[in-house]
């Protein structure tokens, strides 16, 4: 891969991972934990919602702000605020103490936005997104650790793994603060512009017509996976048995292992070639395609034997899907908005993360996993569809381009 700056790479790849270590050593722990404080499914899925209310206010703020005075002051102030949201969970003795951490950590959540932005600083447009694999392959590394180091840990006390997470986030911190330096100038022409010309750049960006394609697809994507992701412990917790007894944290944890082994092997060692034989557009399709007939398998049979199969199929879905259409973004935005395309990305995130886990509490707390399934495979199916109409409009838009 040609690369502006290796070195950059492997620093910046390396402080993605032990950050995505801490984020991941939560996931299987959080709905348990808010649980054991007296809060329902519904209640669970609020914790989410407002994590994503407030970075869809910090996302764009944040990528703009770092195409602004550069990616590394940023990346600090967003990393400091997820150690700082950490510690007061593990802290935690009341409810809302735990919703104060999860405002604090979502209003400076920034560190995958400005991570991208900075890896896009310091690769070349072709590669770019065998580079956004490598994210995803540290992703899912972190998958394979963090749950698993979430289900041991959970043995010595629920605040066990959440210390465990603010340890790894001031190690990121340092990480950055010694061994990160800024490869792109600040954008100087851009310096003094305020939060209006923010917003309407970010506006007008959106409205760009090749872009706005991608951002639908992203968006379609984001609800699909935030519904899963946001419902997938108080699902197994309900619809699964181990060992004579419901899933636990450990179990999740376990499980969450086994997706991150799929897809750190997927975006490690064959993303790189999927991309190069089949292209974003194709891949974008196959990996929507994986993830509606995975959600109608794990919904028709819940059953574990039945259930892994098609959780296998989801993560092979998942792992392709983010990569290529953040690869089609990028490709297609310009050189001077890449910190704003991911901010954006962000904030498509965070309001399917902001909407989904309700519904997902919602519905599993009514006991209705079955139409859970079916909502997320549904989801897939639109995405398939629209995919493919973008895909058309890419190809032609590029055919256009090259003859003019």
């Amino acid at each position: 891969m040609n690369l502006k700056n290796n070195g950059a790479l492997l620093t910046v790849l390396l402080i993605v991972f032990v950050d995505i270590l801490g984020f991941t050593i939560m996931i299987p722990l959080l709905p348990f934990y808010a649980e054991s404080l007296g809060a329902t499914p519904f209640m669970v899925g609020m914790l989410s919602s407002i994590y994503g209310f407030c970075s869809l206010i910090a996302g764009p703020v944040l990528g703009d702000l770092s195409d602004r005075y550069g990616r590394r002051k940023v990346l600090l102030i967003s990393q400091i605020g997820t150690c700082i949201g950490f510690i007061i969970l593990a802290l935690s003795k009341v409810l809302w103490i735990v919703f104060l951490s999860r405002i604090i950590d979502g209003i400076t959540a920034g560190n995958m936005t400005v991570a991208q932005a900075y890896i896009s600083d310091v690769t070349e447009p072709k590669y770019r997104t065998r580079a956004m694999g490598m994210i995803g392959a540290s992703f899912g590394l972190g998958f394979i650790l963090g749950p698993a180091i979430s289900g041991v840990l959970v043995h010595f006390g629920h605040a066990a793994p959440i210390w465990a997470s603010a340890g790894l986030s001031f190690l990121s911190i340092l990480g950055t603060a010694f061994y990160l330096n800024d490869v792109k100038k600040p954008n100087e022409e851009r310096k003094s512009s305020g939060a209006f010309n923010q917003l309407k750049n970010s506006f007008r960006l959106m409205q760009t017509p090749i872009l706005k394609e991608c951002f639908t697809v992203f968006f379609i994507f984001s609800i699909g996976f935030a519904l899963y992701m946001s419902g997938l412990a108080l699902y197994c917790e309900r619809a699964l048995t181990w060992n004579g007894h419901p899933f636990t944290a450990r179990e999740v944890g376990l499980l969450l292992s086994y997706v991150g082994i799929i897809s750190l092997c997927i975006q490690a060692f064959l993303m790189g070639k999927l991309v190069e034989k089949l292209g974003e557009e194709k891949l974008m399709m196959i990996g929507f395609g994986s993830t509606m007939t995975a959600l109608l398998v794990i919904g028709f049979a819940p059953v574990l034997a039945i259930f892994l199969m098609g959780i296998t199929v989801n993560a092979f879905g998942n792992a392709i899907l983010r990569p290529a259409i953040t690869g089609m973004l990028s490709k297609n935005a310009s050189p001077h908005h890449q910190g704003l395309v991911f901010g954006l990305n962000q904030t498509l995130m965070s309001i399917a993360q902001i909407v989904c886990p309700l519904i997902s509490g919602f519905l599993i707390g009514k006991q209705l996993t079955f139409v859970w399934c079916i909502a997320i495979s549904a989801i897939s199916f639109l995405g398939l569809i629209i995919g493919r109409t973008t895909a058309k409009k890419l190809r032609m838009h590029h055919a256009h381009a090259a003859h003019s």
